[in-house]
Parts: structure tokens; sequence; C-alpha cells
């Protein structure tokens, strides 16, 4: 394993979350409800740290957002976390998106304050943090007691979601046999949706099945 960088100098942190609302029209469905289940009443009274793990486009940092939202988290991204001083984050929820991205000493230490009288630390990434490899062996240790909740890729009810979304965001209305039709063909992640919904609004013509296909058919023709 290639050594990692020093972390950059630390900078103060207001203490504020600054995440967007998004968690109205997210859609509860097998693929998620386990996740949506665990952080429904977490942190109260337990605290500690969670993780949400699944693939890419699954929605889990949305998921993580809006519980952030909620409980009113320090939100993080990867390495920002090295940037912050351990001080603002005392006593507080945080999350962690691209927790992977976290040195060790960072990493070690924010699991840490998880565990002070109001700390709680929520940690997103694909894979569970039982399969990260770091060197600290009380870091190894700490990763290997995280609770880890899968969230799937997106089933039909999701992804159908995602679509009609992304068809409403352009003011599109689709023929009603469009998005079933996607439904079995277009790869299952927020990025595939939003991807197919740009190219049929790209086209300039009524998003019918038949637009569908050629949309579809072009992309296959595009990799060939």
């Amino acid at each position: 394993m290639t050594d990692r960088p020093a972390p950059p100098a630390q900078m103060r942190l207001p203490l504020q979350s600054d995440l967007p609302q998004d968690a109205v029209g997210f859609v509860v469905s097998d693929s998620n409800r386990a996740a949506v289940e665990a952080l429904a009443d977490w942190p109260n009274l337990i605290g500690g740290v969670m993780a949400l793990c699944g693939p890419a486009g699954s929605g889990k940092s949305r998921l993580a957002r809006a519980w952030a939202e909620r409980v009113g988290a320090i939100a993080l991204d990867g390495v920002e976390a090295t940037l912050v001083d351990p001080l603002d984050l005392e006593g507080r929820p945080v999350l962690l998106d691209r927790a992977m991205d976290v040195d060790d000493e960072t990493l070690f230490h924010l699991i840490n304050l998880a565990q002070a009288p109001g700390g709680a630390l929520l940690m997103v990434s694909r894979p569970a943090p039982s399969a990260w490899q770091v060197e600290l062996p009380d870091l190894r240790s700490r990763l290997d007691a995280v609770i880890s909740v899968p969230v799937e890729a997106p089933d039909d009810a999701v992804l159908a979601a995602m679509l009609e979304a992304r068809f409403a965001e352009r003011g599109i209305r689709p023929s009603r046999d469009v998005i079933p039709y996607l439904l079995r063909r277009i790869d299952r992640s927020a990025a595939a949706a939003e991807a197919v919904v740009a190219r049929l609004d790209a086209l300039h013509r009524p998003v019918t099945r038949t637009l569908a296909r050629e949309a579809l058919e072009d992309d296959i023709d595009d990799l060939d």
C-alpha cells in the first residue's frame, strides 16, 4: 500500500450544517428500507458510528444528507476532514461522505469523537469499513466493529422515481410506456437515469417509446 500524503494544516469549521433540503421525494423501497429504518431514530441515545454502504448511484449519499439535515450534523466530504479542527466536532453528529478518502489518523480521531456525549459519525462509502485497507491496528479494530447498513442498487420503484424526477425537471411528459421500457434497459443508477433523460431531451421530439428505443440504440452504436 502506498504511503498517504501528510494531512494539510487544519482550519476552523463553522459549527453549522450547510446541506441541501433534498429529503423531499426520496422513495423508500426494498433497496433502501434497511438504511432508512436504521437512521430513523439514530443517533438518539445511542450515538457511536454507523456506515451506509452500496454501489454508486444507489442514493446512499442523498439519504445521508437527509439524516444530516434532520440532526444538524456537520457534513464533511472525504479529505475535507483533514482540514477540520477536531475541537469543532466534539459533541456534534458528523456526516463523512467518501469516508475511504480520509487518512488513518483523522479517521481514528473522528471515530473516537463519536463516542463523546452528543457525538455520532455516519460514514458513507461503497465497500463496508471492514473491507477498507488501513495501516493503524487500532483503527482496524474500530472499523471492524462499525455497524454497516447496505443500500442496494435502485430497484424498479426507486429507478422509476428517479426517471420521473429527471423528466419533470426538464418539463418533459413522456408517454406512459416510456419509463417501464427504460426500467428494463438502463443501468440501475442515478447517473444512468440522468443520462438517458438528457439524451432524450436533446432530441427535441415528443418522448415516446419509439424515441426511447432510438436513443438507446444510438448509445450502443456510439460504443461500437
